[in-house]
């Protein structure tokens, strides 16, 4: 059992030093499951040899009872024979024998019952070698995942930074700059060296375009009571719905006679 006890020791020993020293803890953990099938195979090798002894042992037994059914049989030849003087000599022969065989077998039955036990701790050794190894990639994963964690939170912290985010705003600020000078020269360029009548088109859209919100500021005042229907119509239809000028004028001027006392 030392030999197991030495075994313990040295696995202990082992992860104590992972403990102090995780610099590469995928490394140290291969290297101690290195160690751990080395002892295992020493283990195995001595607990082979104790099977051996085990085994010399019952043959040694099984030899010394042999040994003394064979006397027997000469004292039985002897008493045939008439030679009660030698049956005797091989009856004392006999009893050596199976007295010698009686404290082998207490040695082998003793012998035995610690290879039973060795050998059942050669097989948990080995099942938690295998547990060991599985435990292995499961560290090694978290390690990992903890070092990918690490450097997030590193980056992260990098960027909290207030230079970090001035750095942003500035080329921000920068590119948005950029777009609107590009867009005026657009507008320039479009102003200056595009189709004029493209452009005189678009003009009059847009004045379209206002006089028709003027129109509907009129129906909006008519519904509201705030101009009489005939008259505004009548100025509408005289001004002319191109005249921008003059529709504005007559809102003023009804406006003007809303108000007055």
């Amino acid at each position: 059992m030392g030999l197991f006890d030495r075994l313990s020791s040295l696995i202990k020993s082992n992860i104590n030093d992972l403990i102090s020293s995780a610099e590469n803890p995928e490394k140290m953990l291969n290297q101690i499951l290195i160690d751990m099938r080395s002892q295992l195979a020493k283990a195995k090798q001595q607990v082979a040899a104790a099977i051996a002894d085990e085994r010399r042992l019952r043959d040694q037994v099984d030899s010394e009872y042999k040994e003394g059914q064979e006397w027997e049989r000469r004292a039985m030849l002897a008493v045939q024979e008439g030679r009660d003087d030698l049956a005797k000599q091989a009856l004392l022969r006999q009893n050596e024998h199976a007295s010698h065989a009686q404290q082998l077998e207490a040695t082998w039955t003793a012998h035995q019952a610690e290879t039973e036990k060795l050998k059942n701790s050669l097989r948990d050794l080995n099942d938690k070698i295998e547990e060991a190894k599985r435990k292995k990639n499961l560290l090694i994963a978290r390690q990992r995942r903890a070092q990918a964690q690490k450097r997030i939170h590193d980056t992260m912290s990098s960027l909290s930074e207030k230079s970090a985010f001035e750095a942003f705003a500035r080329m921000e600020e920068r590119i948005e700059n950029n777009e609107r000078q590009l867009k005026a020269s657009v507008e320039i360029e479009e102003e200056f060296t595009g189709d004029r009548l493209a452009q005189d088109f678009k003009q009059l859209e847009r004045s379209a375009t206002t006089n028709t919100v003027d129109s509907q500021l009129l129906a909006l005042k008519q519904k509201m009571g705030m101009l009489p229907a005939g008259s505004v119509e009548a100025k509408k239809l005289g001004a002319g719905n191109n005249d921008e000028e003059t529709v504005h004028a007559e809102i003023e001027d009804v406006t003007s006679e809303k108000q007055r006392p």
